[in-house]
């Protein structure tokens, strides 16, 4: 594909988690009270109509719709139009990630519904309907081994081997699902019992997981790492922790392995969470680091090449994660400002 870039790029966005504002610009509502969501379509604008079960929800009342799940329902639920426009949702955020430099499309149903088959259906249809427009391969994403499962199987061959996302100690038996299917595999760093704390924790838990993956066939260049990226809201020392991480891992399993880190929920609880997404994803390029889940219209090649760090907002957010920024109040005051 001509649009890859050099940064393996999973895209992010076909989440049933995804948020939409109901007040923004996004989302359309008529005199009559009937709303929907609006999307490009090859250049033209679209319109996905939302079900009156969604406009009832707590969820739309609190200012909020759920735009990923709006479409999946509308494509096993609606009739005629509204289901064809159910479809073209998923199909357009698919193109606009492949012609933006992914490489993968992440896929995950799992809060469409607590039903599991009614998930596995989400996951079928889905996976269907992208990939009749795309031509890169699937990341199917779920915490479900069953759902995992049919994800893999509704994976088209032709686009590529699929990738799992995700295991780790503490979903280990997902490894047999991922081999059958001849699939990448995402390598997050959980521990068996628990969350890392350390860079350390995370070179244990990677080592360990590494032998069983080895062991079950899978090649240095089928395995992206995962070392699991946490808010610096929390702890501005979380970004130079990763930092770190990536920087003894690259070292420790050498040129061939990947990564593939959901490198955005270092923003998270901070204003402007775009600048500190590019930046943080340079820096960890910077360090070994050659790919992520991220959103590919705000981080590709291109965009990380840019980054220009005289510039205010990115000097801000480099010194905020790189940890000169101690409660990154500096950022938060200038960006607010």
């Amino acid at each position: 594909m001509a649009n890859k870039g050099s940064f393996i790029i999973v895209g992010e966005n076909i989440h049933c988690t995804r948020i939409r504002l109901t007040s923004g610009k996004f989302v359309e509502t008529a005199p009559d009270g009937s709303s929907a969501l609006l999307f490009k379509e090859n250049g033209a604008s679209a319109r996905l109509p939302i079900p009156a079960s969604i406009l009832e929800s707590d969820n739309w009342k609190s200012g909020k719709v759920r735009h990923v799940a709006v479409a999946v329902q509308q494509g096993l639920y609606g009739a005629g139009e509204e289901k064809e426009a159910g479809a073209r949702y998923l199909q357009a955020m698919a193109r606009d990630q492949e012609g933006a430099g992914a490489w993968f499309l992440d896929l995950n149903v799992d809060e469409f519904s607590t039903d599991r088959e009614e998930k596995i259906r989400a996951m079928e249809w889905a996976a269907g309907v992208i990939q009749k427009v795309s031509t890169i391969p699937l990341s199917i994403d779920s915490s479900d081994q069953e759902i995992l499962e049919a994800g893999l199987k509704a994976c088209d061959p032709a686009k590529g081997a699929p990738m799992v996302n995700s295991v780790s100690l503490e979903r280990a038996d997902f490894i047999p699902a991922a081999a059958k299917a001849k699939a990448c595999i995402i390598a997050g760093a959980t521990g068996a019992e628990k969350m890392p704390e350390s860079v350390e924790d995370r070179l244990s838990n990677t080592a360990a997981l590494m032998e069983k993956l080895e062991s079950a066939g899978f090649s240095r260049g089928e395995i992206f790492l995962d070392p699991l990226v946490y808010p610096a809201s929390v702890d501005v020392r979380n970004a130079v922790m990763m930092l770190e991480a990536i920087r003894a891992l690259r070292e420790a399993w050498g040129p061939e392995i990947h990564f593939a880190p959901g490198l955005s929920n270092i923003s998270y609880g901070f204003p402007r969470r775009g600048v500190i997404n590019q930046v943080f994803t340079r820096l960890c390029r910077d360090a070994g680091c050659d790919g992520g889940i991220v959103d590919p219209m705000q981080i590709n090649d291109g965009i990380l090449d840019s980054i220009d760090f005289e510039k205010e907002e990115f000097r801000l957010a480099r010194d905020l994660l790189e940890g000169r920024d101690e409660f990154g109040m500096e950022y938060i005051t200038a960006m607010r400002g």
